[in-house]
């Protein structure tokens, strides 16, 4: 028996050394740009084991990174030489459909989440790519389909079961422990691993209205100005996402696509999906009655594992007519077929909640905008990252001063920091830091340090 064998003896799930077999694939995350090398991977099977592994990691000055999707592309999910907590095993999903609850383990996908939950005509808001992890997109936020109806994934939060650094087991709610509760939603992975989660449901589904239309180059400026003068009003029925890609045809065209979903009355439903369209040329026209599980797998497929990613994001509080010219332009001069810009359009039930209410600070109506640099060939990897850095740089004029804690990358954290990401409740944070990590033994995410 090794040492490891003999500090875990109970340990139920594996513990790899970089000579097993599956080592490196369990190693590797979403993003292909991202190649660390863990000293040990825990994979846990239950709370239990994760006890163990964070006591093992505590007592030997391992670093700890924690992966559930591992979908983060800034690769917090793995550390180099340190311990990986996996909880990729973890990924079971109950659901009370007469209490209208998911419980939801911490290494589950939004995808899991979604075809339990829809057997019971139920959902809750979580991602709009299938494969995102439930722990991570929670924990930061929570963007997705349903956000303007319901909130964000954190805002359907009803408790969260988490092992803190000194191996205690603690629920946080807001009847128990309701500081650790309101630091968690929206403070990330810094207090602790997200074992699991307990979510309000609602009733949706199986059909709803949406899905994706394009529009033709010389379209794109003109699609955006009439997506922006669509989002002004905006029911909380309708959640949009507008992007500027390529032709999936492989020409290169730079085209237009506005991506959406609306869960409400038919006929309202309808006349949106309509007056998407007028917008200019449809060449491709995806939208009408989708299965809500289909409507959040449909964008599976432009983000593959293993594909190489670089990322920058900027929330724009108003989409000038400035700030959409610049945009195009810095499509037109993407050299990526796979890259994009994705604007995430925010209104509705998110920006109801009172900023003090939750740990989560972007609250405030408008555009949070992702410039996705994507690519296959290593060879593209200098032109792809120029342009998503210059992109960034030219946006900024347009820039308010809050940013979604997901997309920050560990590159961007030197100069944004957190307190773009937390704002006015950092203060708070770090209180709570200090109380439950007072030595940051969590401290792979955007971090907050003790007070």
């Amino acid at each position: 028996m090794d040492a490891i064998s003999e500090a875990l003896p109970n340990f139920l799930g594996a513990v790899l050394k970089p000579s097993h077999p599956d080592y490196d694939n369990v190693r590797r995350v979403h993003n292909g740009l991202i190649d660390k090398r863990p000293s040990l991977i825990a994979r846990c099977c239950g709370v239990a084991d994760i006890v163990d592994a964070v006591g093992y990691a505590r007592e030997h000055a391992l670093e700890i990174s924690v992966r559930g999707g591992g979908h983060n592309v800034g690769g917090r999910a793995v550390t180099d030489g340190g311990l990986m907590i996996d909880l990729s095993l973890m990924k079971s999903v109950h659901v009370d459909a007469g209490r209208r609850i998911a419980i939801v383990e911490g290494g589950a996908l939004w995808k899991d989440v979604n075809r339990e939950t829809q057997l019971h005509g139920l959902a809750v808001t979580g991602g709009v790519v299938g494969t995102t992890g439930v722990a991570g997109l929670t924990l930061g936020g929570g963007l997705g389909w349903l956000m303007s109806k319901f909130g964000l994934a954190l805002d359907n939060l009803r408790a969260v079961d988490l092992v803190l650094a000194d191996g205690s087991v603690v629920r946080a709610s807001e009847d128990n422990h309701p500081d650790l509760f309101w630091a968690v939603r929206g403070g990330g992975g810094n207090f602790g691993v997200a074992a699991s989660f307990e979510f309000n449901l609602h009733p949706l589904g199986p059909m709803t209205m949406g899905g994706l239309a394009a529009f033709p180059p010389p379209e794109v400026g003109q699609v955006l100005r009439a997506w922006r003068g669509m989002m002004v009003n905006a029911s909380d029925d309708f959640t949009s996402v507008a992007a500027l890609l390529s032709a999936p045809d492989g020409s290169g065209a730079k085209i237009a696509g506005i991506a959406a979903c609306h869960c409400g009355p038919h006929k309202d439903a309808e006349e949106t999906i309509n007056r998407i369209k007028s917008f200019g040329t449809v060449i491709m026209d995806a939208m009408g009655p989708i299965p809500y599980t289909a409507l959040n797998g449909m964008l599976d497929a432009s983000y593959p594992r293993g594909a190489y990613n670089y990322w920058k994001s900027a929330f724009l509080p108003e989409l000038s007519d400035a700030a959409i010219e610049t945009l195009v332009v810095a499509h037109a001069a993407c050299p990526s077929q796979t890259s994009h810009i994705l604007l995430e359009n925010i209104h509705g039930a998110v920006t109801r909640v009172p900023l003090e209410a939750t740990a989560f600070t972007l609250r405030s109506a408008g555009f949070n905008t992702l410039i996705l640099g994507q690519w296959m060939d290593p060879a593209a990897a200098n032109a792809t990252t120029a342009w998503v850095r210059d992109t960034a740089a030219k946006l900024q004029p347009f820039v308010g001063p809050r940013r979604y804690v997901n997309y920050v990358t560990p590159e961007d954290d030197v100069n944004v920091g957190a307190l773009a990401s937390y704002g006015p409740n950092l203060e708070r944070l770090r209180r709570a830091k200090k109380w439950y990590d007072p030595t940051n033994l969590f401290h792979l995410n955007v971090n907050i340090l003790p007070e």
